[in-house]
């Protein structure tokens, strides 16, 4: 598989990855309250850390993902044909 191939296959899986981590770890409870600020947004999203996880859990299932066709183990061209 190409550079660019596997570039696009770690960018759906990380995008995917965030939307799932993204609203773990939410506090919604606000300390002070803002006019015309959404009551329902976090006060501290804690996204370096989402950041940091969501990579890390990125390059554990791109790199399965890898192995599987490195090996042959999964090929979508045998199960098309």
């Amino acid at each position: 598989m190409s550079a660019t191939g596997l570039a696009i296959i770690y960018i759906i899986i990380w995008w995917m990855a965030f939307f799932i981590i993204l609203p773990i770890d939410v506090n919604r409870q606000k300390s002070i309250k803002i006019d015309g600020e959404d009551a329902g947004s976090p006060e501290n999203p804690r996204m370096l850390k989402k950041f940091i996880y969501c990579t890390g859990i990125t390059t554990v299932i791109f790199m399965i993902i890898y192995l599987l066709i490195t090996y042959e183990i999964l090929n979508l061209r045998s199960i098309i044909n």
